[in-house]
């Protein structure tokens, strides 16, 4: 659960924010409505202030400090930019380490929910956890689940008296058929969660015993074996001229707690030596192993893709609902885009590595490739299928829900929520025979796709 509740730590506040906003444009005080995702801001005399809002509720959400113009701080250090790009009346908002920004409309005043007191009580906490669902997730459908009918289920047996430990139980109970690693229920240092059927949680446990078991018989006889980025990061070249790198997450790089400037200038020290001159001309393939990754930072997974081209490409596009009575209705999408990085890049074939515990930004980046020029092929199992930043929302009586809102479409405008990305080529990946038996067949999969290039297997079934 570490890695998966410090990624949804993370990006709970994703997408807040923008490049800063300089003296001569509107000021970004006053009271702003983001389209979608249900918050309105404060901004007032160098302080911010969210607003969660559902039909039935307005709650303080996070809150930071004027730090520099335009940019704003929290208490664990996220760093929020807000801008006025569209003038007075029209903003946009991002935090440190997301891709995408989002749009902000300026009203006159807080709605008057957020001004008076609301109930407190467990009837207040059910009504909030189930109109957040209803107005923010875009996965009902997809899942067959018949929200509604689920309030219908359990309204009736909360009342006054229900303890919270009943509370955190029936909402448990509630979001368990989702079966999205990105839902949540938190009461303090309890947290309900769980992956899709079949997968397994990107532990800490998990990603020692397979780098340790890689290190041990995949990379028995590599050179150049080096961890990078606090141990996230590790590369090795490999006997037949091809490179491996396996990275565990788009975070931590920096240790826990340091800013994401910190993180990504971590990462490019890694790349510089990682992906020098030399290695990126005489590379004959390179292995991307993301088998046990538990995400983190959509931007940095932008950053790696940006080493591994020579020609700008659409990663993904992004869109959020954004409409609380109709789930069919977005934001409009956001491209983002992979541009190459100044230097040395590498621009051959490469062999992704993905599984089940292949988890959010570690799937962003997964996306991020399948369009990637050059020849690029997906070996072992699907992703987790969970892609969006994830909304926290605080409920009355003290617990918090979390919750995807996104979408990330590919070019025609696919999506792989709650199935995961499949690969071209399926392999077993780290199951208990092949841990018994000491193989890694999605590992030398991959070397033989590289070593013999045979252009059928890196294109065959391609979805995009």
């Amino acid at each position: 659960m570490r890695i998966v509740m410090a990624t949804v730590v993370a990006l709970a506040l994703a997408g807040h924010a923008a490049p800063a906003a300089t003296a001569h444009q509107p000021t970004t005080d006053g009271i702003w409505r983001m389209d979608g995702y249900g918050t309105v801001l404060l901004i007032r005399n160098g302080t911010f202030q969210e607003y969660q809002t559902t039909a039935v509720s307005c709650l303080k959400g996070d809150s930071a400090r004027r730090t520099g113009p335009g940019t704003y701080t929290t208490s664990d250090g996220t760093v929020l930019t807000v801008r006025t790009p569209g003038g007075r009346d029209r903003g946009s908002m991002r935090v440190d380490g997301s891709v995408g920004d989002r749009n902000l409309r300026r009203i006159p005043e807080l709605p008057d929910a957020c001004i008076r007191p609301g109930a407190k009580g467990p009837l207040a906490a059910f009504d909030v956890f189930w109109q957040s669902f209803e107005e923010n997730y875009p996965f009902f459908a997809a899942k067959g689940i018949d929200w509604h009918a689920v309030r219908d289920q359990y309204r009736p047996e909360a009342h006054a008296k229900t303890t919270r430990d009943e509370l955190f139980a029936m909402f448990s109970e509630m979001v368990k058929p989702l079966h999205d690693a990105h839902v949540a229920v938190q009461d303090g240092d309890r947290v309900f969660a769980q992956v899709r059927p079949g997968t397994v949680l990107p532990t800490q446990e998990l990603d020692t015993k397979v780098k340790k078991f890689i290190v041990a018989h995949d990379l028995k006889d590599a050179r150049n074996l080096q961890d990078f980025a606090n141990g996230r990061i590790t590369y090795a070249d490999l006997p037949g001229g091809q490179g491996y790198v396996r990275i565990s997450g788009f975070g931590g790089y920096a240790g826990d707690g340091a800013p994401y400037a910190a993180q990504s200038a971590e990462l490019d020290r890694a790349l510089d030596t990682v992906l020098s001159q030399e290695r990126t001309q005489r590379l004959r393939g390179l292995v991307i192993d993301l088998r046990i990754n538990g995400g983190g930072s959509d931007a940095l997974g932008i950053h790696i893709a940006e080493r591994l081209t020579d020609t700008p490409y659409l990663a993904y596009s992004k869109r959020a609902r954004n409409d609380p009575a109709d789930p069919t209705r977005h934001t409009r999408p956001q491209p983002a885009y992979v541009t190459p990085a100044q230097g040395p890049r590498y621009t051959g074939p490469v062999a992704v590595l993905t599984g089940g515990s292949t988890v959010s930004a570690g799937e962003t980046f997964t996306q991020a490739l399948m369009d990637r020029p050059g020849k690029t092929v997906r070996i072992g199992q699907p992703t987790q299928g969970v892609f969006s930043d994830v909304m926290l929302r605080k409920l009355p009586n003290g617990m918090s829900a979390w919750l995807p809102n996104e979408e990330f479409l590919t070019r025609s405008g696919r999506t792989f929520d709650g199935t995961g990305i499949p690969p071209h080529l399926t392999e077993p990946v780290f199951t208990e025979e092949e841990f018994d038996e000491k193989r890694d067949s999605a590992f030398n999969r991959a070397l033989n796709v590289l070593r013999n290039h045979r252009h059928h297997e890196l294109t065959q079934g391609t979805t995009s």
